[in-house]
């Protein structure tokens, strides 16, 4: 029997590299699993996701001053 580990909001946001409190400023994929209201995310559901995400400064907003 194989297990799988589920990453918690806290893992993701470790993965990330961000604050657990800027997880939800960020539009997460579906949840791999859900019990209860506790959601997790397959460790390759995350990094897909993050690696498709656009990048900083993506669709304009305002020049740089040089």
């Amino acid at each position: 029997m194989t297990t799988k580990h589920y990453l918690s909001v806290t893992e993701v946001a470790e993965r990330l590299g961000i604050s657990t409190g800027a997880v939800s400023a960020y539009k997460l994929p579906e949840p791999d699993a859900t019990i209860g209201r506790t959601r997790g995310w397959l460790p390759e559901t995350i990094d897909r996701w993050n690696a498709a995400r656009p990048g900083r400064g993506v669709g304009g907003g305002r020049p740089r001053k040089h």
